[in-house]
């Protein structure tokens, strides 16, 4: 993990590797963003001009790297764009200050200390820019580098991540600042964790290996950990999750995360689709479509990251995680279409398309993590491709039982930095799910399929309970470029939702 701190050094004299400046998109050109003064004047304040020259315009993202010149103790300026110039009494964004500091950790993997001189106006500032700098430096290389140069016997693997960030501008012993570094640097690590754990290849992340996870960092963090196996799984009935893992030698896992504090006044259950691999099972996926499937534990590593996340940082809310982990495979033991599946809940499903496995675990979950009547529910889920043609790549759905939860939740996602989007249920898609043989089926009519997913999961939601879904199966993986804090890869979605939910839960400030 990338070490954070709040220097006091001024940006002449701070020693580092780089120093990064924030520059504006001004109407006549480039435009040197506040907290570059020093850098400006160590330029004889032409650093602008210099910029212009070299075609920077100042445009969101964009990167320059320049030598420092004398009178800095660093060897490179890095300039990174921050959009266009604010109007007047307004200050950047939080979300280009993240993706700006996010984008600059990228381009400075392999140095060992970078100092960031962006816009920080108040302790919000902080956050973003330490969150973006800290999101942006990820690389996952575990897989990576085994292999030792001809002749010299080094290792050859890839460069690593940025080591620390400094923050310049922040006050060390301003309280609201220290705190919002702090913040940062727990949610960020915890993302990473989320993002590691995506990215971590299905042979080496079984059911059995994610539980063993969890549990090593819940005794770590004072969280109280229960991880069901097959057998206790099969005493218990509950059908939905066996039904997705018997067709796999890894058999499946139910873990509770319990987070809980003493003056906690509320409690919010966490529920996560972790199916470690999914090829489809009977209802196999195209060629194509298999490769990228070990992302679809996506919503279980968010819910674990979460979780722990509200423990590091001592939340005054209790928070349950539940990962509900298989690996839906094909296999002479698997589930058939057109079987009949008892649930927990004592429901029975009709199976049309093993494919559409996701909600059969999560609905074992959601009954189990009921019968606790917690004051809200919130399932994360990378559900359905249905999703991802409706909102894109970039956005997850959110849909309720509760309109003004719906409304909370996409509140605090944009707040966050994370896109969003609040989705209907529409009663009429119900009744598509109609089974002849079973009290319901786990397909109902193809267009509109995440709505009726998301349905078929509030079937199995106890009553009077508030719950929402997030499908977060666009923004889980990404695939494209990086851009941003955001790594080609897992993104642990949905965990900065979660972790603020929980904290505006623990505060009473959920609107």
């Amino acid at each position: 993990m990338t070490a954070l701190t709040l220097s006091t050094a001024g940006a002449a004299t701070l020693r580092a590797d780089a120093l990064v400046v924030g520059v504006a998109k001004g109407p006549k050109g480039a435009i040197v963003a506040a907290g570059a003064e020093a850098v400006d004047k160590a330029f004889d304040g032409k650093l602008a001009g210099v910029l212009d020259a070299l075609g920077a315009s100042g445009a969101e993202g964009e990167v320059t790297k320049l030598p420092a010149p004398a009178g800095l103790k660093v060897r490179v300026v890095l300039a990174v764009g921050l959009g266009p110039v604010p109007e007047k009494d307004e200050s950047f964004d939080e979300e280009v200050l993240r993706r700006a500091a996010g984008a600059a950790a990228r381009a400075l993997h392999g140095s060992k200390k970078a100092g960031f001189a962006l816009p920080l106006e108040d302790a919000s500032a902080v956050t973003a820019v330490a969150e973006g700098a800290l999101l942006g430096a990820y690389a996952f290389t575990a897989y990576q580098g085994g292999e030792k140069k001809a002749g010299n016997g080094k290792d050859s693997g890839p460069k690593q991540p940025l080591a620390e960030v400094a923050l310049l501008g922040a006050k060390p012993r301003d309280k609201e600042h220290k705190a919002a570094a702090e913040r940062a640097a727990v949610v960020a690590a915890e993302v990473n964790v989320a993002r590691d754990l995506v990215n971590t290849p299905p042979n080496d992340l079984t059911p059995e290996a994610f539980a063993a996870v969890a549990s090593a960092a819940a005794k770590e963090n004072g969280i109280k950990v229960q991880v069901l196996d097959e057998k206790a799984l099969v005493k218990g009935a509950y059908g939905g999750i066996m039904g997705v893992g018997k067709g796999s030698e890894n058999p499946p896992r139910l873990v509770k995360l319990t987070y809980t504090h003493p003056k906690a006044e509320k409690t919010l259950a966490f529920v996560g689709k972790g199916i470690t691999y999914d090829s489809g099972g009977i209802s196999l996926k195209p060629a194509g479509h298999n490769e990228t499937m070990k992302c679809d534990m996506a919503g279980a590593a968010a819910v674990f990251a979460s979780v722990v996340a509200a423990a590091k940082l001592g939340l005054k809310v209790n928070v349950t995680g539940w990962l509900a982990l298989a690996e839906n495979m094909p296999s002479g033991s698997a589930t058939k279409p057109g079987d009949v599946l008892r649930m927990y809940s004592g429901k029975t499903v009709e199976v049309l398309n093993t494919d559409a496995e996701g909600r059969l675990v999560l609905g074992d979950a959601l009954t189990k993590a009921s019968e606790e009547n917690p004051d809200a529910i919130v399932d994360v889920a990378t559900l359905t491709g249905a999703m991802v043609l409706a909102l894109g790549d970039r956005t997850f759905g959110i849909m309720a039982n509760d309109d003004a939860f719906r409304t909370s939740i996409h509140e605090i996602a944009e707040e966050v930095g994370e896109s969003s989007w609040p989705m209907p249920l529409p009663a009429e898609l119900r009744k598509t799910m109609d089974s002849p043989t079973a009290d319901i089926a786990n397909m109902g009519v193809r267009m509109g399929g995440g709505l009726v997913a998301g349905l078929f999961l509030q079937e199995f939601v106890g009553e009077g309970i508030t719950w929402a879904h997030l499908d977060i199966a666009g923004p889980a993986f990404h695939e494209g470029a990086p851009h941003g804090y955001t790594p080609k890869g897992g993104t642990g979605s949905a965990v900065r939702t979660l972790v603020r939910l929980a904290e505006r839960t623990a505060t009473g400030d959920l609107g």
